[in-house]
């Protein structure tokens, strides 16, 4: 793997980043989620709640359109996986339901899964490219032809289905298996998931698990005996924090329009009608 840069929301840019963590490094870090081994959390076993958690299905399309509210400015998460463009912030192309992008490898991980599944895809033939350019932002290899074999790969199931499973298996289950260790409802899960979209993971001060440590420096999690809400305000305030640190992120809108609403109003279980605002846009689901 070359040097990696962090991943970006798709709505600002930002210079190249040299030398940075991926988020790929959080698969890593996440290999021994199965076995319970999650971020070095205590084993304390939370109390089991009755509302369903943001793996409920109903829950994670909630997720899946917040998300794409953030990202796409749409809520229409499904028309996204042909989505592909580079935004001028060191990350290469940024494509999918969720921003895979070609300098941080975990686009690199997705055309190989759709490529094991699938022999002889029409993205198949750019995974020498993609190694190469892991790390970078060089399209050397890719253009001119990439972004519409991209969106023609898009058209089929089994480049949809490769997407949701990278997207499972890198971000969302492990978002979801620590916030039940720390006893979070539906609503913390979701906020510990869209950290890990946009930070990933690794040992830079602004990875998601950094971010949770900072939080725990105030704040226990329910888990721990902390109260839930006063836990979820310290980490969105850390989220706010780490967001800052990083030109491409310093629109906290995600955070403060979206996220601190639903805290504010006590929507622990994330429940509909929801209604936010990212970027100044608003949205609604009912």
């Amino acid at each position: 793997m070359g040097v990696p840069v962090v991943h970006a929301h798709r709505e600002t840019a930002a210079p190249a980043v040299p030398a940075r963590l991926s988020r790929r490094t959080f698969v890593a870090a996440f290999g021994a989620v199965a076995s319970g081994a999650l971020l070095g959390a205590p084993r304390v076993a939370a109390a089991p709640s009755a509302a369903p958690g943001l793996d409920d299905p109903a829950k994670k399309e909630i997720a899946m359109q917040l998300v794409s509210s953030a990202e796409n400015s749409s809520l229409d998460w499904k028309a996204q996986y042909k989505y592909i463009e580079d935004i001028g912030d060191g990350r290469g192309y940024t494509a999918g339901i969720i921003g895979f992008c070609s300098g941080t490898g975990d686009m690199l991980d997705l055309v190989q899964l759709y490529t094991d599944r699938k022999p002889g895809n029409v993205l198949a033939k750019y995974l020498p490219a993609l190694r190469r350019v892991n790390g970078t932002d060089s399209h050397s290899g890719l253009d001119p032809d990439y972004p519409k074999d991209w969106r023609r790969a898009a058209q089929d199931g089994a480049f949809q289905q490769a997407q949701n499973d990278e997207r499972d298996r890198v971000y969302f289950n492990p978002a979801v298996a620590q916030g039940k260790a720390d006893g979070l409802r539906a609503l913390g899960q979701f906020a510990y998931y869209d950290a890990i979209v946009m930070h990933g993971d690794g040992d830079d001060p602004t990875s998601f698990r950094n971010i949770r440590k900072r939080a725990l420096r105030t704040a226990k999690p329910p888990a721990q005996g902390g109260n839930e809400t006063t836990y979820l305000n310290a980490f969105l305030d850390a989220r706010v924090w780490a967001m800052k640190q990083e030109e491409a992120h310093s629109d906290t809108s995600r955070v403060d329009t979206e996220q601190r609403v639903f805290l504010r109003k006590g929507n622990l279980d994330l429940n509909t009608p929801l209604d936010w605002k990212v970027y100044g846009d608003g949205y609604h689901i009912g």
